[in-house]
């Protein structure tokens, strides 16, 4: 069985909490921890987190994807795999046994989450009845397809299903293979009535030509058909490497900031941004939303406290 390693680690609050960092050699499991607790207002806001990287890559071909980067050394790029189906289960058992603290287990972060929908049993399946034989964490499946008719078999249990939506032209510029934002906020639904938590994600924003009519319009359809239990926003960023690797780069004319989580648009256009949807949440008496990969500058411009983020990665 491998070990589970334990450690001291830095939270957002300046407090030390003993966290799982890895399970084993920390190719399944591993704390996401690439991001320092900031200390100025020009640092980026990110929570550590448990990774499960059960898989690598994205069939989809969203021109700003950081995979692209990430993968840019493995001669199959970013195309999509599942990883050892033993080692996954090994690593997981291991981590089940030692039940320390309650936790969530983004399995998005390096794939999309449902890329094994083709396999027997689907994986999202698989995985999904592992995290049914425990009760102390939880599984986050991260999402742009709708391919969720296998999760509509089984019980919604231990499971939160986040969905990255854009809005309809942003989608359609940059967005290629992806499902049409409506498809993606349709299967949504279908789980929420099926009693998943569900998260929606719009990410990245971007400040294209009428982007109030259209992120409004994304608003509006989200809550016609359900309304998620969390919303975690975030506009347009790009790392030096994804942007090297991008095929496409007519989304980087709208980066201006440097930070240290690559390039954003200007402050005063991400700020206007986010208040504009937040404004748009609260009128429906919404108030469970956090961003992502922002600055503490941004979090108290907004009014907002960073040290109480409630974000897509975290419970």
């Amino acid at each position: 069985m491998p070990k589970v390693v334990v450690d001291y680690v830095t939270s957002l609050t300046g407090e030390m909490e003993k966290r799982v960092v890895r399970v084993g050699d920390g190719s399944i499991i591993k704390l996401f921890d690439r991001t320092p607790v900031p200390k100025k207002t020009t640092d980026v806001v990110c929570p550590h987190f448990l990774e499960l990287k059960w898989a690598n890559g994205c069939p989809f071909n969203c021109a700003w994807c950081y995979l692209q980067g990430t993968f840019r050394l493995l001669d199959r790029g970013k195309r999509p795999f599942v990883k050892d189906w033993k080692k996954i289960e090994l690593h997981l058992t291991a981590l089940f046994q030692h039940n320390s603290r309650e936790e969530l287990l983004n399995a998005g972060e390096l794939s999309d989450s449902l890329i094994g929908e083709y396999q027997n049993p689907p994986a999202s399946v698989k995985l999904a009845r592992m995290f049914q034989e425990q009760d102390n964490y939880k599984l986050l499946l991260v999402t742009k397809s709708d391919r969720v008719d296998n999760l509509l078999k089984i019980e919604p249990e231990n499971v939160i299903v986040s969905f990255s939506i854009n809005a309809f032209p942003v989608a359609e510029r940059w967005e290629k293979g992806a499902p049409n934002p409506l498809r993606r906020i349709e299967a949504a639904r279908k789980l929420h009535e099926h009693g998943y938590p569900v998260r929606v994600r719009i990410d990245p924003m971007v400040p294209v030509e009428g982007w109030r009519e259209h992120y409004r319009e994304l608003v509006e359809e989200i809550f016609r058909r359900f309304e998620p239990d969390r919303f975690t926003l975030g506009t347009l960023r790009g790392l030096s490497t994804t942007i090297r690797c991008a095929r496409d780069t007519s989304w980087v004319k709208y980066l201006d900031e440097k930070s240290n989580w690559g390039l954003k648009p200007r402050f005063d256009v991400r700020l206007e941004m986010y208040r504009f949807v937040i404004d748009l949440l609260e009128e429906k008496g919404f108030r469970d939303y956090g961003l992502c990969k922002e600055t503490v500058g941004m979090w108290e411009a907004l009014g907002l406290d960073y040290r109480r983020i409630r974000c897509n990665c975290l419970l």
